[in-house]
């Protein structure tokens, strides 16, 4: 049996795992040298704009180089971003409700925005630009809604949340920036926000536009946070004349003529007929203690509720990040931070030099989150499953090293902080894990955690937490393939889904597996349901997965279709599948969904979901109850 090694940090410095020396994936973990002395991170404050001004050029000013900010990754790698979701609970909606299944978010009281939500009553979706509203009883559309827009909305990315009578739906993308219509701060993507009434028939009462992208959000309580990354807004010069030291030197000029206003986001508001317009304030900004200038944070705080949006109540970090993460009183921020080097950025970093920085807020009350803390951790996160609050303190699990090259330098560590003051401290580590891999899944459960590293194998490690100052790997699993979710089961299992591989670790089609994890010290797998060549959107979205506990049910998509397995005790068995019809409606405009990618449960019906329509169907046999389209 093979064990991490254990680290344990003290203080407020963070001690960093240094590479091993090569070795193959099969190696045995080993105790790390050379510890890496990580920076601390914070928020800082602007005593004025004047003050923020300075300090935001003279950022963007070394981060800056021939071709503008190379390589950002503030509007990219949206799987990555997409690759968040939770856990699926079933719960009663009242007695006016029968039981139903809720979105597969990570945190139980932060519900996270998906394309279909249900309170048992009805079921409301979003899709292409249209918000619907279907009731489960009658198996009908019985709400209609074309969200406003100034381009064809089937490219734009929509997800809501609901509460009670009212439905949030955030929307990203540029197509909202129309020409005739320009506001203060119009960029080259804008994320929107329309707040619906669901009383009668669907109406907007609010709108929300910002210069941005949309991160994610959560809803607590009856609040939701909704998380902007945005972009100083530079006009670098196009022409590709001159030398590149020239061309770096066009670009500082150009940073060093903007004035404040090119990095503080714009917003806009509208309720009924009043519209107000706005911009992030200097005394609402914040900067860690490295920064490059080159992109923003905002946080944005609504009341779902309430008969209008407002203005937001924005608070900004001059930073970045690619993950999210909520629980019901706390919301993480967590990315990478680039180093510069020669006016360049450099986004292939060596070990020393992955470092991802993590902002926390209080999100306990109502209204804009307090800042509490800021820490540093070494390495990167797959997801947001990647962290954990959990007794008073962090869990992190990151890969540090070359997990793209052929020196298979790399290696996986599961961290624990706590809040002092105004930092995130280290506590404990223990690390060695996936020599040579990188992290697939995480999954913790209480005091216990669960991390899948793959290149050729996967080992599923399971670690005991339960002291923070000494966490341990208590047991190890080796087998082909990986999962890439990992979802808590009664009685001590734990299901995966993921892709199968060979030897060499070519992967072969999708695999669900069914762990037993009681034995902390020898986790075993029970079954395994394989369908060769096939794939899954689970692999990077969670909220594609449904599991109702009270029949053993899991639905899946799976290439076209859903597939529909029955776990018990100790095996997986399918069910069948079900199909959308893939169809182009009489516009003509091509369908991005065109089978079926979400699945709920209400009462003893299963609902999957796609573009074209949904279908009421009997999990038990998967045999078809209705179609209603809504193409």
């Amino acid at each position: 049996m093979k064990r991490g090694s254990k680290v344990v940090a003290a203080g407020s410095t963070l001690l960093a795992l240094a590479l091993l020396a090569g070795s193959t994936a099969a190696s045995a973990p080993e105790r790390p040298t050379g510890p890496v002395m990580v920076p601390a991170a914070g928020l800082i404050s602007f005593d004025s704009c004047a003050d923020a001004l300075t300090e935001l050029r003279a950022a963007a000013r070394e981060s800056v180089g021939p071709y503008g900010f190379e390589g950002a990754t503030l509007f990219g790698d949206r799987a990555a971003v997409a690759a968040t979701g939770a856990e699926a609970r079933s719960q009663a909606g009242g007695s006016a409700a029968p039981e139903y299944s809720t979105t597969n978010n990570h945190e139980a009281g932060a519900d996270e925005p998906d394309v279909v939500k249900t309170d048992g009553r009805r079921i409301v979706t979003v899709t292409g630009g249209v918000l619907r509203v279907i009731d489960p009883g009658s198996r009908r559309i019985i709400g209609h809604l074309d969200l406003p827009g100034d381009e064809p909305a089937h490219w734009v990315p929509y997800r809501l949340l609901l509460l009670g009578d009212r439905a949030l739906v955030l929307a990203d993308g540029a197509q909202f920036i129309a020409a005739d219509r320009a506001w203060p701060g119009a960029s080259a993507e804008a994320a929107r926000l329309f707040l619906v009434d669901l009383a009668g028939a669907p109406t907007v009462i609010g709108t929300y536009r910002i210069g941005g992208s949309l991160l994610d959000a959560r809803l607590t309580g009856g609040t939701a946070r909704v998380v902007i990354r945005s972009a100083p807004q530079f006009e670098f010069p196009l022409d590709g004349d001159g030398s590149e030291r020239a061309r770096t030197r066009k670009n500082r000029a150009v940073i060093d003529r903007a004035g404040v206003e090119s990095w503080l986001p714009a917003y806009e508001w509208t309720a009924g007929a009043e519209r107000h317009t706005g911009r992030v304030d200097c005394d609402r900004l914040s900067r860690p203690k490295r920064m490059t200038g080159a992109s923003m944070l905002t946080v944005l705080s609504f009341d779902v509720g309430a008969d209008r949006l407002g203005n937001g109540d924005p608070v900004s970090v001059a930073a970045d990040a690619t993950t999210v993460y909520g629980t019901a009183t706390s919301l993480y921020l967590a990315g990478q931070q680039p180093r510069r080097e020669a006016g360049l950025l450099r986004w292939r970093p060596t070990v020393r030099d992955q470092i991802t920085e993590i902002y926390q807020f209080d999100t306990g009350a109502p209204g804009r989150p307090r800042y509490l803390a800021a820490g540093s951790v070494p390495g990167w996160l797959i997801n947001q499953y990647a962290l954990s609050e959990w007794d008073g303190h962090l869990r992190v699990a990151t890969t540090v090293g070359d997990v793209w090259g052929e020196g298979r330098r790399s290696e996986s560590t599961v961290r624990t902080l706590r809040r002092d003051g105004g930092s995130l401290v280290p506590v404990g580590a223990v690390g060695g894990l996936g020599r040579g891999e990188r992290i697939y899944s995480v999954r913790y459960l209480g005091p216990l955690a669960y991390v899948v590293t793959f290149r050729q194998t996967d080992p599923l490690y399971s670690l005991d937490l339960t002291d923070p100052a000494a966490p341990v790997v208590t047991g190890e699993l080796k087998i082909t393939g990986y999962s890439a979710y990992l979802h808590p089961l009664p009685d001590g299992r734990l299901l995966g889904v993921g892709q199968e591989a060979d030897a060499q670790g070519r992967t072969e089609g999708v695999q669900v597996s069914l762990f037993d994890v009681r034995d902390p010290t020898r986790p075993t797998r029970l079954d395994q349901w394989h369908l060769p060549s096939g794939w899954s959107a689970v692999e990077y979205n969670p909220h594609a997965f449904l599991y109702w506990p009270h029949t053993g049910l899991v639905v899946l998509p799976v290439d076209d279709g859903l597939r529909l397995l029955r776990v018990t005790d100790n095996k997986i068995d399918e069910i069948g599948r079900i199909a959308h019809p893939n169809v182009t409606p009489s516009s003509g405009r091509a369908i991005m969904w065109p089978s079926a990618h979400r699945s709920l449960m209400i009462g003893d019906v299963l609902w999957t979901v796609s573009e074209a329509g949904l279908r009421a169907t009997d999990p038990a046999t998967a045999r078809s109850l209705d179609w209603i389209p809504t193409t």
